[in-house]
């Protein structure tokens, strides 16, 4: 069984989608792309540096941009249709268009409209996000607890993203769980938590313009790792997310109690499959960064493929 994953912001890098436009094709895809998302998603993924691929407004469309690229590169006609796929916080707009919730046009509208909320809301209050890696998960919870921080983004394989204030960070800093290293990372707000309350109503607007489509392949939540069955609850849970935790451990869960054996995580690939060899455990992994990858991508496709 086969399942195509989707990155969230982080995942980007300077030049990630140089390599891909040596192809018309997806130069001109691009190109339509970025009369959607309203930004120069060429330059932005070609020669922009890491400061400015890491503003919100820019990080969410250009890896949504980049990972329905992909998508659209591995094309269909030579290998098996997924049986399922996800998406880690930003990346699950892109899992909807894969299972056919949203279009690539849908998708991108969508998180243009998110990016901005998003970052307009990180601005009213410096705040931020701080990898928690090992300690024991009670402990780390505690810890936590005790500075007011929320667990953002439950990963799995050890590892959680606590967000809150910069002063609530750095008294994690100060004082973090036993046997865990914390680790600060570039982002621009306290994503997934309540500091994100303003952005949902302007995000629910948006979608509210849109008529989504039901999932055609196995569509799971990084709400709780649930299987959504039907559009409209798959928009409803995009909206939500937005100041809710991503509970990425519970799709992973899911991934192998549905009997996921291999997975694809598309461009820009990487951090999901990393966390997938402490995660998934026996399960093949490909991670798509660049069209020299195509070829191994559609190999796994097709020996995993084609179980539904």
């Amino acid at each position: 069984m086969l399942a195509l994953l989707c990155p969230g912001q982080g995942a980007q890098t300077p030049g990630m989608l140089a390599p891909w436009l040596e192809e018309p094709e997806l130069r001109e895809r691009l190109g339509r792309y970025a009369e959607v998302t309203e930004l120069d998603l060429v330059s932005l993924g070609t020669t922009a540096d890491a400061d400015t691929i890491r503003d919100t407004r820019v990080a969410q469309p250009l890896i949504v941009a980049a990972s329905l690229l992909s998508r659209h590169a591995l094309g269909l006609e030579d290998v098996p249709e997924p049986d399922a796929t996800a998406g880690h916080s930003v990346g699950e707009l892109a899992a909807a268009a894969v299972a056919g919730v949203l279009t690539d046009e849908q998708a991108l509208m969508l998180v243009r409209e998110r990016g901005r909320a998003m970052a307009d809301a990180a601005g009213a209050r410096p705040t931020g996000m701080t990898a928690v890696v090992g300690g024991k998960p009670d402990e780390v919870a505690e810890v936590l607890a005790r500075h007011g921080l929320t667990a953002a983004n439950v990963n799995g394989g050890g590892q959680v993203v606590a967000a809150g204030t910069a002063e609530q960070l750095q008294a994690l800093a100060a004082d973090p769980p036993a046997r865990a290293r914390v680790i600060p990372l570039q982002v621009a707000g306290a994503f997934h938590t309540e500091h994100m309350a303003p952005a949902v109503e302007r995000v629910r607007t948006a979608a509210s313009s849109l008529a989504p489509a039901d999932p055609h392949l196995t569509l799971l939540s990084n709400a709780d790792g649930a299987v959504v069955t039907t559009g409209a609850e798959t928009l409803e849970r995009l909206v939500t997310q937005v100041a809710n935790p991503v509970r990425w451990d519970l799709c992973c869960e899911q991934l192998l109690a549905l009997g996921v054996t291999g997975v694809v995580e598309l461009c820009p690939g990487g951090v999901l499959t990393g966390l997938a060899r402490r995660t998934l455990p026996g399960v093949e992994t490909v991670a798509v960064k660049s069209p020299e990858d195509l070829p191994a991508a559609r190999d796994l496709m097709t020996r995993h493929g084609g179980t539904r």
